[in-house]
């Protein structure tokens, strides 16, 4: 992914009228053969299959059977098309019912969803969000997620701030997980699991970083099962909940 490649990079008005549907703003010419929702479906789906370097409006067009040019009819370009992209996949996220849970669970299915929403969408997980512009599937995003937090003794800025820190954790873990499956499938069959361990035990020495040895060998035989990676997610969250929750015992 380029550095260009971020929320926000593209013409501020012409993206908040593409992701709230304008109207007044179609292209003259003959009938379109599309629309806004089908391009932005089909950058998606490339985007899921091959990343987001693969989102061209060539590729897109391909994909719909159009012209590259009659693509630029629906979206002016990609800085645009990766805002429409985005808050396309935050509309279609599934949200829970938040209404009879206590804070902690709140919190946790918020948490969930999004873990989930970046499994489906792992190009979203390396895409800076720093101010994406707000569109109807943040707007629903965001007022859902900051229900978990209502009423639990949070200022509106902490709130916030909470929001943040719990969707960090959460992206953060997400980009290890989608790291270590592509590198597990990158890797050749054939190669020797521990082939450099000769050469780090004679290099290592234990005796000087012994915390680092001890602790480091533990994580490493947590990470080779399926439970290490869960236990990761399970004890990170429990981390942000409890912090969460010494804060407002405090106050």
């Amino acid at each position: 992914m380029t550095v260009k490649e971020r929320s926000s990079a593209g013409d501020p008005a012409r993206t908040l009228e593409l992701l709230w549907r304008v109207p007044g703003k179609a292209a003259r010419g003959p009938k379109q053969r599309s629309s806004i929702d089908a391009v932005v479906a089909a950058a998606v789906q490339i985007a899921d299959e091959a990343g987001l370097d693969a989102v061209t409006m060539r590729a897109v067009a391909a994909r719909l059977g159009l012209t590259p040019m009659a693509t630029y009819t629906y979206v002016p370009g990609k800085a645009e098309l990766i805002d429409l992209m985005l808050d396309a996949v935050y509309q279609r996220m599934p949200r829970a019912d938040l209404t009879e849970l206590t804070w902690r669970r709140r919190i946790i299915a918020i948490a969930e969803e999004n873990r989930a929403l970046l499994r489906r969408h792992p190009w979203v997980a390396y895409l800076p969000t720093t101010r994406p512009p707000l569109g109807p599937g943040l707007a629903a995003k965001y007022d859902h997620e900051l229900r978990a937090f209502e009423r639990i003794g949070l200022s509106d800025v902490e709130m916030d701030e909470a929001l943040t820190h719990l969707l960090g954790f959460v992206t953060s873990v997400a980009r290890v997980a989608i790291d270590t499956e592509r590198v597990a499938g990158e890797s050749a069959p054939s190669e020797p699991q521990g082939a450099a361990a000769p050469l780090l035990e004679q290099v290592f020495d234990a005796e000087r970083f012994p915390i680092a040895a001890r602790v480091g060998a533990s994580a490493e035989q947590a990470d080779d099962t399926v439970y290490g990676a869960e236990h990761a997610w399970e004890f990170g969250l429990a981390l942000v909940l409890d912090g969460l929750e010494t804060l407002l015992i405090e106050r």
